[in-house]
């Protein structure tokens, strides 16, 4: 999954099938200060990261590269995209892990390569921290938003609440219109239309599990888009 801005999200609406990702954080985890701090808290023991994100089945290539395996929207790519390997929604002396190379890595790995992180500090910084200004500026659109979702929800509560206790965590995803409803002065009925078109095109892929999450979006969308 690809975590986008809000921003970035409205823009891409009509190139990614979109969805709102949740992420319960424990706080024995590293990372749950940074989710604390630009998400919200489900109880005082557990921190939710709410992320946009580009809801893709498992394995599928971006929709964004072209036949060359090269990006069609480099000059617009997300910040997700343009931060790698660092991610914003860990703290900058929780990022270690990951550096260590995985299979299907195109960059210098070698001794010869350039250092870009030393004694837990980002030496090239600027993605990192376009992608943390944007979350940070974020952050209280979506904190309002899931804090009036929750109490209406009781079931994702209890639901967060389970994987939250599990070793390996774990993650919801809810249909991005249930974001976009709240989104202020913005042309819900536009991006949904948008969106309708897009969630279409991926409506036959991926696992069953996949297809009943957005045969549910599209029939949120279809109610925005009037």
């Amino acid at each position: 999954m690809l975590p986008l801005t809000v921003a970035e999200a409205l823009d891409h609406a009509g190139r990614f099938p979109l969805a709102v990702m949740v992420v319960p954080i424990r706080a024995k985890a590293k990372s749950f200060a940074q989710a604390r701090k630009l998400g919200v808290m489900l109880d005082k023991k557990t921190a939710l990261r709410v992320m946009p994100v580009a809801y893709l089945p498992k394995d599928a290539a971006c929709p964004a590269l072209a036949a060359d395996g090269l990006c069609q929207i480099h000059d617009a790519k997300p910040l997700r995209c343009r931060a790698m390997p660092f991610f914003a929604w860990r703290d900058e002396a929780d990022q270690s892990d990951l550096l260590v190379p995985r299979p299907g890595w195109a960059c210098d790995v070698s001794t010869n390569a350039p250092a870009v992180y030393d004694g837990g500090r980002i030496l090239d910084r600027d993605a990192y921290d376009a992608e943390l200004h944007a979350l940070q500026d974020q952050a209280p659109v979506l904190r309002a938003y899931a804090e009036r979702l929750l109490p209406m929800a009781p079931g994702l509560a209890q639901t967060l609440t389970g994987l939250a206790a599990k070793p390996m965590g774990g993650e919801v995803y809810l249909g991005f219109s249930t974001l976009l409803r709240r989104l202020g002065e913005v042309d819900k009925a536009a991006v949904a239309r948008a969106q309708l078109t897009v969630l279409a095109q991926w409506a036959r892929q991926g696992d069953a599990g996949y297809q009943r999450n957005l045969a549910g979006f599209m029939a949120e969308m279809e109610r925005l888009a009037g």
